[in-house]
């Protein structure tokens, strides 16, 4: 096991285990936010497990659910805005794991993959995520 599996396996027992356990359990406002955390998650975790197992076609996973998960998020803010809005979820971690998790894994894997087009893919990655982490969180709080 290379320390890029490792890392998945972290991220997947620690994050992505707890963040289904909320969406599947609680309140429609804490299922919308475990829902955006896992979409974090998940896409992190295919970043890892592309760079761990040497298969790129796991990047493109990563890609769309960077692009689909805060889709959903937005739409589920949407449907649910009344009841997200009587019952407030504690959104206040999401938008630092968005700003602390995501570069802490792309940077590295920058770093590891060199001057390219997967570079130039991975920082796409990275700001889809961020910029979309920022947005969802925006939403679900009624912002």
């Amino acid at each position: 096991m290379n320390p890029w599996l490792a890392a998945a396996a972290a991220l997947i027992v620690c994050g992505l285990g707890p963040s289904l356990w909320g969406a599947a359990r609680g309140g429609a406002g804490r299922r919308v936010v475990s829902q955006n955390m896992a979409t974090l998650l998940l896409c992190l975790v295919f970043l890892l497990l592309a760079q761990g197992y040497g298969r790129t076609s796991y990047v493109d996973l990563a890609l769309v659910t960077c692009v689909l998960g805060p889709a959903g998020t937005l739409v589920f803010a949407r449907l649910l805005g009344e009841e997200l809005g009587e019952n407030p979820p504690g959104a206040r971690l999401l938008t630092p794991a968005v700003l602390i998790g995501t570069p802490a894994v792309v940077i590295p894997l920058c770093v590891v993959t060199g001057p390219g087009r997967a570079m130039l893919k991975l920082l796409a990655i990275g700001v889809l995520l961020i910029a979309g982490g920022v947005v969802t969180t925006r939403a679900v709080r009624g912002g």
